[in-house]
Protein backbone atom coordinates (compact mmCIF):
# COMPACT_ATOMS: atom_id res chain seq x y z
CA UNK A 1 0.00 0.00 0.00
CA UNK A 2 1.14 3.55 -0.77
CA UNK A 3 -0.27 6.43 1.31
CA UNK A 4 0.11 10.08 0.33
CA UNK A 5 0.04 12.14 3.54
CA UNK A 6 0.44 15.51 1.80
CA UNK A 7 -2.31 16.01 -0.76
CA UNK A 8 -4.32 19.23 -1.01
CA UNK A 9 -7.93 20.06 -1.77
CA UNK A 10 -10.10 23.16 -1.85
CA UNK A 11 -13.59 21.99 -0.92
CA UNK A 12 -16.52 23.21 -3.00
CA UNK A 13 -17.89 24.86 0.13
CA UNK A 14 -14.97 27.29 0.14
CA UNK A 15 -15.22 27.91 -3.59
CA UNK A 16 -18.93 28.64 -3.19
CA UNK A 17 -18.19 31.09 -0.38
CA UNK A 18 -15.84 33.00 -2.69
CA UNK A 19 -18.41 33.03 -5.48
CA UNK A 20 -21.18 34.15 -3.13
CA UNK A 21 -19.34 36.97 -1.34
CA UNK A 22 -15.82 37.54 -2.62
CA UNK A 23 -15.38 40.77 -0.63
CA UNK A 24 -16.08 38.95 2.63
CA UNK A 25 -13.74 36.05 1.86
CA UNK A 26 -11.12 38.42 0.39
CA UNK A 27 -10.70 36.37 -2.76
CA UNK A 28 -12.24 36.07 -6.20
CA UNK A 29 -12.35 33.52 -8.98
CA UNK A 30 -11.17 34.57 -12.43
CA UNK A 31 -11.67 32.71 -15.70
CA UNK A 32 -13.88 29.82 -16.73
CA UNK A 33 -13.55 26.06 -16.86
CA UNK A 34 -9.97 24.79 -16.95
CA UNK A 35 -8.62 28.35 -16.81
CA UNK A 36 -10.23 29.21 -13.47
CA UNK A 37 -7.93 30.54 -10.80
CA UNK A 38 -8.30 31.90 -7.28
CA UNK A 39 -6.99 35.40 -6.69
CA UNK A 40 -6.57 36.43 -3.04
CA UNK A 41 -6.71 40.08 -2.04
CA UNK A 42 -3.33 39.66 -0.31
CA UNK A 43 -1.74 38.75 -3.62
CA UNK A 44 -1.58 34.98 -3.97
CA UNK A 45 -2.88 33.53 -7.27
CA UNK A 46 -3.11 29.86 -8.26
CA UNK A 47 -5.07 27.68 -10.71
CA UNK A 48 -8.25 26.06 -9.47
CA UNK A 49 -7.41 22.62 -10.82
CA UNK A 50 -10.19 20.02 -10.91
CA UNK A 51 -8.11 17.90 -8.57
CA UNK A 52 -8.57 20.53 -5.87
CA UNK A 53 -12.36 20.28 -5.88
CA UNK A 54 -13.45 17.07 -7.60
CA UNK A 55 -13.10 13.68 -5.92
CA UNK A 56 -12.99 11.82 -9.22
CA UNK A 57 -10.11 13.99 -10.42
CA UNK A 58 -8.21 13.38 -7.16
CA UNK A 59 -8.72 9.62 -7.46
CA UNK A 60 -7.59 9.66 -11.09
CA UNK A 61 -4.42 11.51 -10.12
CA UNK A 62 -3.80 9.01 -7.33
CA UNK A 63 -4.18 6.11 -9.78
CA UNK A 64 -1.72 7.77 -12.16
CA UNK A 65 0.88 8.06 -9.40
CA UNK A 66 0.30 4.64 -7.83
CA UNK A 67 -1.25 6.04 -4.64
CA UNK A 68 -3.76 3.84 -2.81
CA UNK A 69 -4.83 6.24 -0.05
CA UNK A 70 -4.53 10.03 0.25
CA UNK A 71 -4.82 12.10 3.40
CA UNK A 72 -6.52 15.25 2.15
CA UNK A 73 -5.61 18.60 3.66
CA UNK A 74 -7.00 22.01 2.67
CA UNK A 75 -4.71 24.22 0.59
CA UNK A 76 -2.97 26.68 2.98
CA UNK A 77 -4.75 29.82 1.66
CA UNK A 78 -7.99 28.39 3.07
CA UNK A 79 -6.57 28.79 6.60
CA UNK A 80 -7.83 32.40 6.48
CA UNK A 81 -5.70 33.53 9.42
CA UNK A 82 -6.53 37.12 8.50
CA UNK A 83 -10.19 36.64 9.46
CA UNK A 84 -11.66 37.93 12.71
CA UNK A 85 -13.93 36.16 15.17
CA UNK A 86 -17.05 34.58 13.79
CA UNK A 87 -15.87 34.77 10.18
CA UNK A 88 -12.75 32.76 10.98
CA UNK A 89 -14.84 30.08 12.66
CA UNK A 90 -17.33 30.06 9.79
CA UNK A 91 -14.67 29.68 7.09
CA UNK A 92 -12.78 26.93 8.92
CA UNK A 93 -15.99 25.01 9.58
CA UNK A 94 -17.22 25.17 6.02
CA UNK A 95 -13.81 24.02 4.76
CA UNK A 96 -13.72 21.10 7.22
CA UNK A 97 -17.30 20.07 6.50
CA UNK A 98 -16.63 20.24 2.75
CA UNK A 99 -13.50 18.17 3.25
CA UNK A 100 -15.48 15.57 5.19
CA UNK A 101 -17.94 15.37 2.30
CA UNK A 102 -15.07 14.61 -0.08
CA UNK A 103 -13.75 11.87 2.20
CA UNK A 104 -17.20 10.32 2.53
CA UNK A 105 -17.42 10.06 -1.27
CA UNK A 106 -14.55 7.53 -1.24
CA UNK A 107 -13.90 6.46 2.37
CA UNK A 108 -11.80 3.47 1.37
CA UNK A 109 -9.24 5.71 -0.37
CA UNK A 110 -9.48 9.12 1.30
CA UNK A 111 -8.82 10.42 4.81
CA UNK A 112 -9.22 13.94 6.18
CA UNK A 113 -6.91 16.45 7.84
CA UNK A 114 -8.76 19.49 9.20
CA UNK A 115 -7.82 23.12 9.73
CA UNK A 116 -8.41 25.27 12.80
CA UNK A 117 -8.57 29.08 13.30
CA UNK A 118 -5.25 29.43 15.12
CA UNK A 119 -5.52 33.23 15.33
CA UNK A 120 -8.33 32.67 17.85
CA UNK A 121 -6.96 29.95 20.16
CA UNK A 122 -10.17 29.23 22.07
CA UNK A 123 -12.07 28.83 18.81
CA UNK A 124 -9.22 26.71 17.46
CA UNK A 125 -9.59 24.29 20.37
CA UNK A 126 -13.35 24.13 19.80
CA UNK A 127 -12.89 23.33 16.11
CA UNK A 128 -10.14 20.82 16.88
CA UNK A 129 -12.47 18.96 19.21
CA UNK A 130 -15.35 19.19 16.72
CA UNK A 131 -13.46 17.71 13.74
CA UNK A 132 -12.28 14.85 15.93
CA UNK A 133 -15.72 14.21 17.40
CA UNK A 134 -17.88 14.82 14.33
CA UNK A 135 -15.64 13.85 11.42
CA UNK A 136 -13.19 11.46 13.08
CA UNK A 137 -10.15 13.34 11.77
CA UNK A 138 -6.85 12.15 13.21
CA UNK A 139 -4.82 15.14 12.03
CA UNK A 140 -4.97 18.91 11.60
CA UNK A 141 -2.89 21.18 9.41
CA UNK A 142 -1.69 24.56 10.68
CA UNK A 143 0.68 27.22 9.38
CA UNK A 144 4.35 27.40 10.28
CA UNK A 145 3.42 30.90 11.44
CA UNK A 146 0.15 32.68 12.11
CA UNK A 147 0.21 36.00 10.23
CA UNK A 148 3.74 36.60 11.46
CA UNK A 149 3.23 35.18 14.97
CA UNK A 150 5.43 32.28 16.07
CA UNK A 151 3.87 29.00 17.17
CA UNK A 152 5.91 29.20 20.38
CA UNK A 153 3.90 32.20 21.59
CA UNK A 154 2.09 31.44 24.88
CA UNK A 155 -1.35 32.02 23.36
CA UNK A 156 -0.94 29.03 21.03
CA UNK A 157 0.27 26.59 23.71
CA UNK A 158 -3.25 25.54 24.85
CA UNK A 159 -4.09 24.56 21.27
CA UNK A 160 -1.00 22.41 20.89
CA UNK A 161 -1.54 20.93 24.35
CA UNK A 162 -5.11 19.96 23.48
CA UNK A 163 -3.88 18.29 20.28
CA UNK A 164 -1.41 16.34 22.41
CA UNK A 165 -4.18 15.28 24.79
CA UNK A 166 -6.37 14.11 21.91
CA UNK A 167 -3.51 12.30 20.19
CA UNK A 168 -4.06 14.37 17.05
CA UNK A 169 -1.19 14.72 14.58
CA UNK A 170 -0.30 18.37 13.83
CA UNK A 171 1.10 18.99 10.34
CA UNK A 172 2.96 22.28 9.87
CA UNK A 173 2.76 23.79 6.40
CA UNK A 174 4.10 27.17 5.20
CA UNK A 175 1.28 29.71 5.04
CA UNK A 176 1.44 32.78 2.88
CA UNK A 177 -0.82 34.56 0.41
CA UNK A 178 1.62 37.03 -1.10
CA UNK A 179 5.30 37.64 -1.85
CA UNK A 180 7.93 37.73 0.87
CA UNK A 181 10.27 40.71 0.98
CA UNK A 182 13.47 40.02 -0.93
CA UNK A 183 12.06 36.89 -2.54
CA UNK A 184 9.82 38.47 -5.14
CA UNK A 185 11.84 37.33 -8.17
CA UNK A 186 12.12 33.89 -9.77
CA UNK A 187 9.33 32.37 -7.62
CA UNK A 188 11.75 32.43 -4.68
CA UNK A 189 8.86 33.11 -2.31
CA UNK A 190 8.03 29.45 -2.74
CA UNK A 191 11.34 27.89 -3.84
CA UNK A 192 13.35 29.40 -0.97
CA UNK A 193 10.72 31.05 1.21
CA UNK A 194 8.68 27.95 2.00
CA UNK A 195 11.63 25.78 3.12
CA UNK A 196 12.96 28.74 5.10
CA UNK A 197 9.63 29.25 6.88
CA UNK A 198 9.63 25.59 7.86
CA UNK A 199 13.23 25.70 9.11
CA UNK A 200 12.48 28.77 11.22
CA UNK A 201 9.39 27.16 12.74
CA UNK A 202 11.27 24.00 13.70
CA UNK A 203 14.18 25.93 15.25
CA UNK A 204 11.81 28.16 17.21
CA UNK A 205 9.85 25.21 18.60
CA UNK A 206 13.16 23.62 19.62
CA UNK A 207 14.92 26.54 21.28
CA UNK A 208 11.80 28.03 22.90
CA UNK A 209 11.27 24.92 25.01
CA UNK A 210 7.87 24.29 23.41
CA UNK A 211 8.72 20.70 22.49
CA UNK A 212 10.05 20.06 25.99
CA UNK A 213 6.74 21.19 27.46
CA UNK A 214 4.77 18.99 25.06
CA UNK A 215 6.67 15.69 25.16
CA UNK A 216 3.90 13.61 23.54
CA UNK A 217 2.85 16.01 20.79
CA UNK A 218 2.83 14.33 17.39
CA UNK A 219 4.08 17.00 15.01
CA UNK A 220 5.21 16.92 11.40
CA UNK A 221 6.51 19.27 8.74
CA UNK A 222 6.15 19.65 5.00
CA UNK A 223 8.79 19.61 2.25
CA UNK A 224 11.21 17.35 4.06
CA UNK A 225 11.62 19.83 6.92
CA UNK A 226 12.78 22.63 4.68
CA UNK A 227 16.43 23.52 5.10
CA UNK A 228 16.79 22.53 8.74
CA UNK A 229 17.65 18.79 8.61
CA UNK A 230 20.58 19.57 6.36
CA UNK A 231 21.96 22.18 8.80
CA UNK A 232 21.18 20.36 12.05
CA UNK A 233 24.88 20.15 12.87
CA UNK A 234 25.02 23.94 12.93
CA UNK A 235 22.14 24.06 15.43
CA UNK A 236 23.75 21.40 17.60
CA UNK A 237 27.03 23.35 17.64
CA UNK A 238 25.22 26.62 18.34
CA UNK A 239 23.35 24.98 21.23
CA UNK A 240 26.71 24.11 22.78
CA UNK A 241 28.47 27.44 22.38
CA UNK A 242 25.74 30.12 22.46
CA UNK A 243 23.83 30.94 25.62
CA UNK A 244 20.81 32.19 23.66
CA UNK A 245 20.15 28.75 22.21
CA UNK A 246 20.07 26.80 25.48
CA UNK A 247 18.45 29.44 27.66
CA UNK A 248 15.01 27.77 27.47
CA UNK A 249 15.80 24.20 26.41
CA UNK A 250 18.57 21.90 27.54
CA UNK A 251 17.55 19.30 24.95
CA UNK A 252 19.85 18.58 22.03
CA UNK A 253 18.48 19.97 18.74
CA UNK A 254 19.27 16.61 17.12
CA UNK A 255 17.12 14.78 19.68
CA UNK A 256 14.34 17.31 19.18
CA UNK A 257 14.58 17.03 15.39
CA UNK A 258 13.80 13.34 15.75
CA UNK A 259 10.56 14.30 17.48
CA UNK A 260 9.22 15.54 14.15
CA UNK A 261 7.75 13.64 11.23
CA UNK A 262 8.70 14.64 7.67
CA UNK A 263 7.16 14.22 4.24
CA UNK A 264 9.19 12.97 1.29
CA UNK A 265 8.69 16.04 -0.92
CA UNK A 266 12.35 16.88 -1.53
CA UNK A 267 12.58 15.58 -5.16
CA UNK A 268 16.25 14.62 -4.91
CA UNK A 269 16.78 10.96 -3.89
CA UNK A 270 20.09 11.76 -2.15
CA UNK A 271 18.34 14.38 -0.01
CA UNK A 272 15.63 11.88 0.90
CA UNK A 273 18.31 9.29 1.70
CA UNK A 274 20.02 11.75 4.05
CA UNK A 275 16.73 12.60 5.77
CA UNK A 276 15.81 8.94 6.34
CA UNK A 277 19.29 8.21 7.65
CA UNK A 278 19.13 11.19 10.00
CA UNK A 279 15.71 10.72 11.60
CA UNK A 280 14.74 7.14 10.69
CA UNK A 281 12.25 5.73 8.20
CA UNK A 282 9.58 5.65 10.93
CA UNK A 283 9.67 9.47 10.93
CA UNK A 284 9.22 9.93 7.18
CA UNK A 285 6.03 9.51 5.14
CA UNK A 286 5.22 9.70 1.47
CA UNK A 287 3.94 13.02 0.13
CA UNK A 288 3.10 14.65 -3.19
CA UNK A 289 1.92 18.20 -2.36
CA UNK A 290 -0.60 17.66 -5.17
CA UNK A 291 -1.88 19.32 -7.23
CA UNK A 292 0.35 22.37 -6.85
CA UNK A 293 3.03 22.82 -9.50
CA UNK A 294 5.68 22.28 -6.84
CA UNK A 295 4.31 18.83 -6.07
CA UNK A 296 6.10 15.54 -6.72
CA UNK A 297 4.35 13.86 -9.66
CA UNK A 298 6.42 10.68 -9.26
CA UNK A 299 6.79 10.11 -5.50
CA UNK A 300 7.24 6.35 -5.84
CA UNK A 301 10.04 6.84 -8.36
CA UNK A 302 11.73 9.25 -5.97
CA UNK A 303 11.49 6.71 -3.16
CA UNK A 304 12.62 3.83 -5.38
CA UNK A 305 15.68 5.87 -6.42
CA UNK A 306 16.95 6.11 -2.84
CA UNK A 307 19.88 3.71 -2.66
CA UNK A 308 20.55 1.40 0.24
CA UNK A 309 17.07 1.22 1.76
CA UNK A 310 15.76 -2.12 2.92
CA UNK A 311 12.31 -3.25 1.83
CA UNK A 312 11.15 -2.68 5.40
CA UNK A 313 12.35 0.93 5.26
CA UNK A 314 10.67 1.52 1.91
CA UNK A 315 7.43 0.09 3.24
CA UNK A 316 7.73 2.28 6.31
CA UNK A 317 7.96 5.45 4.24
CA UNK A 318 5.38 4.33 1.70
CA UNK A 319 2.68 3.46 4.22
CA UNK A 320 3.58 2.32 7.74
CA UNK A 321 4.50 5.76 9.13
CA UNK A 322 1.26 7.20 7.79
CA UNK A 323 -0.80 4.30 9.16
CA UNK A 324 0.65 4.85 12.63
CA UNK A 325 -0.29 8.53 12.51
CA UNK A 326 -3.78 7.69 11.24
CA UNK A 327 -4.05 5.11 14.04
CA UNK A 328 -5.02 2.43 11.53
Amino acid sequence: MNIDFHSHVIPKTFVSAIETDSARVKARIDGQGETRRIVHDQGYVYPLFREFVEVDAKLAAMDRKGIDVSVLSPAPPTFSYWADGSLAVELNRLVNDGLADMVSASPERLRGMGIIPMQHPEAAIDELERVVRVHGFKAVEIGTGIEGAKLSEPRFQPVLRRAQELGVFVFLHPYYVGNKTGLEDYYLTNLVGNPLETALAIADLMFSGTLDRLPSLKIGVAHGGGFLPYQIGRLVHGHKVRSETHARSASSPLDLLRRFYFDSVVFEPQALSFLIGLVGADRVFLGTDAPFDMGDETPLTTLASVEGLSEAQRGQVAAATARSLLQE
